[in-house]
């Protein structure tokens, strides 16, 4: 007779079994008591069995759990009267005191006699996901071009020195900020410096400064915890959290408000951040880039920008020039931008000479982002063949309608040679002379100086700028 295979009973395996998921799992009994782990959940949450077991599942504060809990009907949990909980995202807490963005699936159990002695409960990580995705956001809006030094055009000797600050500033850890006008660019060497850098196998997390008023900043710097002011429905990641291990760009850093500056000069100091509404330190491990077109030094005098704050950021300045510096660069970037719109089926020849004499005798305010939206406009008023100089904006063939240079700023904390930024006077004049060519439009103006339309009308009310007198001038 042949051999009799006999299957070992599954129970004495169970553990074993269940330490190999990816996914962590958790059992409770009815009163949400925690019975039993798997290794998957301990990695997620930072936990060890024996802190786990026999204490209740509250610990992990769980958004969506806590949600149940309220319309509970005198169960427990509500999970308990519906049965199970399907693809539920949440954040969990770790035991770090950070979130842990999970889906969620859960399903009651019952003994032979229907009655219920517990429930399951399944956890999929899902923050890598989150990281993948913002990834490919900035991806998408930074990888335009395969020339230059990491997609940035321009071979003069001004740029030739950025690059090479910029990679000796890749190599450090110590913040690096980039000082520059509006569509310099400055976006694009945050981007490289990470590229560069240790931290480049990280994320790296981009923030606009001016986007966002004092309490929404906040809340997306350092994230916020459910209830912690009207609105907060649920336990929120901060960009800080999202960026440990990587690195983190906050752009328009001379807009941030005197309140938001004390807390990231402790972020700087302490490597700790704290969420709205809690005071639990989180330890993050993230190297801060900053950038901005503002005169941080006069700030700092003028008491608009904390003294601490700004030496701590002011580690590693890189100057960018402005294209009205750089002009021998502007045939190589026309050369790229249109080669652009050839890929993209535009069956545009290039510049006729006329043309290209009009783009080298503006003073571009706007810079490399000015001339980028000047040509798509040619481009699509030419649609094919040679640009001439009645495709281009009407506002480059007018010169009463060229950009004032700014004053270089007078010694500051930075020596005899400060950056090349402008100042209240030149911010006004800047602004009113980007207003006069696109005829009043605020939204236009933001685009070409590279703000939120708010932020214009900021301006407008600050420097005092009656937009119909500015018209009619």
């Amino acid at each position: 007779m042949g051999q009799v295979f006999t299957m070992p009973d599954i129970h004495d395996y169970l553990e074993e079994i269940l330490n190999t998921m990816n996914d962590g799992l958790m059992v409770v009994a009815s009163d949400g008591t925690v019975l039993m782990v798997n290794e998957a959940l301990l990695r997620m949450t930072g936990y060890g069995r024996q802190e786990l077991l026999g204490r209740s599942c509250t610990l992990f504060h769980c958004d969506t759990c806590e949600g149940e809990r309220i319309g509970s009907g005198g169960k427990w949990c509500s999970l308990f009267v519906s049965g199970s909980l399907r693809n539920k995202r949440c954040f969990i807490m770790r035991k770090d005191g950070g979130y842990l963005h999970a889906v969620k699936n859960a399903s009651v159990l019952r003994d032979k006699g229907g009655r219920v002695i517990g429930a399951v409960e399944t956890i999929t990580d899902i923050s890598e996901l989150d990281r993948k995705e913002e990834q490919i956001v900035q991806l998408s809006r930074l990888l335009e071009s395969e020339k230059g030094f990491h997609g940035i055009i321009g071979t003069s000797p001004a740029m030739q020195k950025a690059y090479d600050i910029t990679e000796k500033a890749a190599q450090s850890d110590a913040p690096a900020i980039i000082y520059g006008e509006s569509g310099t660019g400055k976006e694009l060497f945050a981007r490289a410096i990470h590229d560069l850098g240790p931290h480049r196998d990280g994320p790296y997390i981009q923030v606009n400064c001016a986007a966002l008023n004092e309490s929404l900043l906040e809340s997306e710097l350092f994230g916020h915890v459910k209830g912690a002011f009207t609105g907060a429905t649920s336990h929120r990641e901060g960009r800080f959290e999202a960026a440990n291990g990587g690195d983190i760009f906050l752009d328009e850093i001379g807009d941030v408000p005197l309140s938001i500056q004390v807390k990231l000069l402790r972020v700087l100091e302490n490597k700790q951040v704290e969420r709205v509404g809690d005071h639990r330190p989180i330890p993050v491990d993230v190297r801060i880039i900053t950038a901005t077109n503002r005169d941080l030094p006069r700030m700092v005098r003028e008491g608009a920008f904390r003294e601490d704050f700004f030496f701590r950021i002011n580690v590693i300045p890189i100057h960018l020039p402005p294209l009205r510096e750089r002009m021998e660069d502007l045939p190589l970037l026309a050369d790229a931008f249109l080669s652009r719109h050839r890929k993209k089926g535009r069956r545009i020849q290039g510049l006729s000479p006329k043309a290209m004499a009009h783009l080298m005798a503006y003073a571009w305010p706007g810079n490399v982002r000015e001339l980028k939206s000047a040509l798509e406009y040619a481009c699509v008023l030419a649609g094919e063949g040679v640009i001439q100089p009645e495709h281009l904006p009407p506002h480059i063939l007018r010169p009463s309608a060229s950009f004032t240079e700014p004053n270089l700023p007078r010694e500051s904390l930075y020596g005899k040679r400060g950056p090349s930024l402008p100042g209240p006077r030149d911010k006004r004049q800047e602004l009113i002379d980007v207003l006069r060519q696109t005829g009043g439009n605020q939204s236009e103006a933001a685009r070409i100086l590279g703000v939120s339309r708010v932020t214009i009308w900021n301006r407008m009310k600050r420097y005092n700028i009656d937009l119909k007198k500015v018209i009619a001038s």
